[in-house]
């Protein structure tokens, strides 16, 4: 037995929904016969179409059942029409075609039962009273492809428990322009139009339609087609549309287009982002009546006052007031909107209950044009950032027609950890009005580092003022600008960014990219370091320019820089990496004064208070060397880079004459000294025990190296002057000067480090002794500093002194270059100079002409003094006598 079967003839005598002061229906002069509808329908030749449907749909024994019914007929016109464009009508019209499948039959069964009320009505509708009545149809889904399943057999009678409850679906009648309308809407407008006389026949009445009656659509096309629902059909998420699409026995209370303006604009905005999904649906489950006895709520059933749960929890309170009905603050603006799983009402105010909504800062966002920045922080799980109502943040965001600038390439892929990190520095814990910020501070953000051993990541910002605004301030973060004004939304504060910033990367990538600081670059890239440097985690890396290796004295830095020399190099770059994090703030007016480095020993700080600069002291080099600082605050993953003035040199790294000569590249020099027996010079230890040099008590270190490149000695016959012990030992000698330490560290300043990197001063007519300045008269050395005048060369020399002229004037040899050693306190080093200077041995004319010249000179210069003395007495005992005429006479008193 068919289940079908057990529904009972009975349910086809639902009485009709009739208001009693309604035209009698003779008003339309129905002609009256005793035949049924069936009949009515085979005699006129309107209806040949709609037979052919009643048949493919095996409707025509459940014509034959009913007693006391109404049928609105399509002509054929009508059918026509609606097969045109419905291909199930142009199917079930087809000659060729076989029997429907079931679930067609249905659903062509469905269509012609909204044309049939299982009563008569007796009274029309006039304009003033519309009526509702109850169809056969009882809506269900039938969009599943045909079933296999055999079809049950007729009579087919409508099957009640469908997608409106045990609720049939209704259909309007109304009068206007002398005609009777049927499926018009609550205001009586729309329609079909009833063309034929009503036919009155024994078992019910036939009114002819010159169109189909079309089924009302699900809820979420009523909601597409309706004009005042704009609004809301333009924010519904697809899943609201499936929801309100397959959801039965729905009641809903919408809100027309005017009541979404109460919203604010940015809240408004909000629901119109692509990221509203949870607020809309709670938005419409506030809006939504399901209830448990699986019916709707027509109007009719709103007569009395009733509470109605919504999905979302809050309560509806329905209250008539004369013909208006209320729900909760709103009014019913217009009732029953036929769906064919529920019923729409519409109102004229949100149904939201206060606080319901919440407004995040990314509401906002999406709001202030941001969407693609809030896109980017959904597809990396950072919503809690932007959603968290209680957290205070500063949010700098990059809005959309920033970000579109940038191309796929230029941003980390979506959902990758690259992009995760460069979100995270756009968020600053607390909310930092712009009056807080100021000029060079670092302020942290949310970015938590593996390299800062899980600390925050900072951001440099700048703050400069505008002159013509006194309290206005520009503002720079990590060197992108800000645009337009800041928004205060709530519990964040948004700053409008003019690019993405991107978070600081490894150390040296941090700093590759500037080359003033490529030597450094490349000699850590040339050692091992640079793998360690990038990963260690807290460190702050003090880097020098290139012009700071000239600055060090070039053979100090050829040594540091060749392949040879990577052990101490690396000593070196270690030593410029404290062991710790320390910001510009912390070094300037910090109080601790010597910070570890990963070399292991420390470096020393002195802050000057005239005029705030740090001085930077190593634990090593010589005795005044120091590095002046200069706060950067570079940040990198791992913490902060800052410029320093001047390489420092560690105590673990040892600079030897003998390394300064490997660096000179001068070989030969460095064979002499070694066949000298000189060599404990070359390594900075004491002279061996029972030499010379030891009964001299000559130390070990403090030795500057006057040391001619290996061309000084193409002209030299090497074989000849090594068998030549006395004259190797004098030549060796006469470049080699006992540099005394300084009695006290000179207090210079760190730009004058081009004084403090040489062995020894090189000022004009600086004279020094040689180790053969005890046996020669000529070991003494003297320097003349050129200032390149007219015809003149420019340049520093060093000669021997008295040798062939005055002041080596005619024995000289320019000087290349200077490395200073470290061992002996940084006292010695090598000076590097183009040209062997020989020792110096005068002939005999030059040791003794002189002084007998002077002795020649003398003799004669005294003979011609004896011989004028010799003259001139001559000249006085040759001269005449005279005596007195008469001759001489008495003296006075003689008689």
């Amino acid at each position: 037995m068919r289940p079908w079967s057990c529904i009972p003839i009975g349910l086809l005598a639902i009485l009709p929904l009739v208001a009693p002061a309604q035209l009698p229906l003779h008003q339309l002069a129905p002609t009256t016969q005793s035949f049924t509808l069936l009949d009515a329908l085979y005699k006129d030749p309107e209806y040949e179409s709609l037979i052919k449907l009643l048949q493919r749909a095996k409707l025509i024994p459940t014509f034959n059942k009913l007693n006391g019914s109404t049928f609105f007929a399509p002509t054929n016109d009508a059918v026509k029409h609606h097969a045109s464009f419905n291909l199930l009508w142009q199917e079930a019209l087809n000659d060729d075609t076989h029997d429907l499948q079931d679930n067609l039959q249905l659903r062509l069964r469905q269509q012609l039962f909204y044309h049939l009320f299982n009563y008569t009505v007796r009274v029309l509708p006039t304009e003033q009273t519309p009526q509702e009545h109850r169809t056969l149809l009882y809506p269900r889904d039938t969009s599943e492809p045909p079933t296999q399943e055999p079809p049950p057999y007729p009579p087919w009678m409508p099957v009640q428990n469908g997608t409106l409850g045990t609720e049939p679906q209704r259909l309007r009648l109304s009068a206007r322009d002398d005609a009777l309308w049927a499926g018009v809407d609550a205001s009586g407008k729309g329609g079909v139009k009833v063309v034929k006389d009503a036919v009155e026949t024994a078992n019910g009445l036939l009114l002819g339609l010159d169109r189909v009656l079309e089924m009302p659509p699900d809820l979420a096309t009523v909601v597409s087609r309706h004009p005042r629902l704009s609004y809301l059909h333009k924010i519904l998420t697809p899943e609201l549309t499936i929801f309100l699409n397959n959801t039965p026995t729905l009641t809903l209370f919408l809100p027309i287009d005017d009541a979404w303006e109460a919203l604010p604009p940015l809240e408004r905005l909000w629901l119109e982002s692509e990221f509203a999904a949870d607020d809309l649906t709670r938005i419409l489950n506030m809006h939504t009546v399901l209830l448990d006895e699986r019916e709707v709520k027509w109007s009719d059933s709103m007569r009395k006052p009733v509470n109605l749960t919504t999905i979302d929890g809050p309560t509806l309170e329905i209250v008539p007031k004369d013909d208006k009905i209320k729900v909760s603050d709103a009014d019913i603006v217009e009732r029953d909107i036929y769906a064919s799983n529920g019923v729409l009402h519409t109102v004229s105010s949100l149904l939201i209950p206060p606080g319901a909504l919440q407004l995040t800062p990314e509401k906002y966002l999406l709001a202030l044009d941001c969407t693609e920045f809030v896109s980017l922080v959904h597809s990396v799980n950072l919503t809690h950032l932007i959603n968290d109502t209680e957290t205070e943040y500063t949010i700098l965001a990059p809005r959309d027609d920033v970000i579109k600038l940038f191309t796929s390439d230029d941003l980390p892929h979506r959902g990758s950890e690259e992009l995760k990190r460069l979100l995270q520095y756009h968020f600053i814990p607390g909310k930092w009005a712009p009056k807080k910020f100021e000029d060079g501070m670092l302020v942290e953000t949310v970015l938590e580092e593996p390299g800062l051993a899980g600390g925050r990541q900072v951001m440099a910002v700048e703050v400069t003022e505008d002159s013509k605004k006194s309290q206005a301030k520009a503002i720079r973060f990590a060197g992108a600008g800000v645009m337009g004004e800041t928004e205060d939304v709530g519990n964040a504060l948004v700053y409008f960014i003019s690019r993405p910033l991107v978070p600081p990367v490894d150390m040296l990538e941090t700093v590759t990219s500037n080359l003033e600081f490529s030597s450094f670059t490349t000699g850590i890239y040339s050692t091992n370091l640079a793998d360690t440097l990038k990963s260690t985690p807290q460190t702050t890396l003090l880097i020098p320019r290139n012009h700071a290796f000239r600055r060090l004295g070039m053979l100090v830095s050829d040594h540091l820089l060749s392949p040879s020399s990577k052990a101490d190099f690396e000593r070196v770059i270690r030593h410029h990496v404290l062991a710790s994090v320390e910001y510009a703030d912390s070094l300037v007016n910090g109080s601790k004064r010597t910070y570890k480095t990963l070399e292991g020993s420390d470096v020393h700080v002195e802050r000057r208070t005239a005029d705030r600069s740090v001085i930077l002291t190593s634990s090593g080099g010589w005795a005044d060397m120091q590095s002046g600082l200069l706060p950067e605050n570079m940040l990198t993953q791992t913490g902060v880079v800052h410029e320093v003035t001047d390489i420092m040199i560690p105590r673990s790294v040892e600079l030897t004459v003998g390394k300064l000569v490997k660096a000179a590249k001068a070989s030969t020099m460095s064979t002499m000294i070694m066949k000298a027996g000189l060599d404990w010079v070359l390594n900075g230890t004491a002279p061996p025990e029972g030499s010379p040099w030891a009964e001299k008590g000559l130390p070990g270190s403090g030795w500057t190296l006057l040391c001619p490149t290996d061309d000084a000695f193409k002209e030299v016959n090497l074989t000849e002057l090594y068998s030549d012990d006395e004259r190797l030992r004098a030549i060796v000698a006469q470049h080699l000067i006992l540099t005394p330490p300084a009695s006290t560290p000179r207090d210079v300043s760190v730009l004058d480090t081009l004084l403090n990197n040489r062995p020894l001063p090189l000022d004009d007519a600086a004279t020094y002794s040689t180790l053969r300045s005890s046996d020669s008269v000529y070991g003494d050395v003297i320097v003349r500093v050129l200032d390149g005048g007219k015809d003149r060369e420019e340049g520093t020399m060093v000669g021997v002194k008295g040798a062939r002229g005055t002041d080596g004037d005619q024995d000289w040899a320019h000087v290349v270059s200077w490395g200073r050693s470290t061992t002996g306190g940084g006292t010695g080093g090598v000076v590097q100079i183009d040209r062997l200077l020989s020792p110096y041995a005068p002939s005999w004319w030059v040791e003794y002409g002189a002084a007998l010249g002077v002795g020649a000179f003398g003799v004669i210069l005294i003979g011609a003094f004896f011989y004028g003395v010799r003259w001139v007495w001559q000249r006085d005992t040759t001269e005449a006598t005279y005596e007195p005429v008469g001759g001489f006479g008495p003296d006075d008193g003689e008689e």
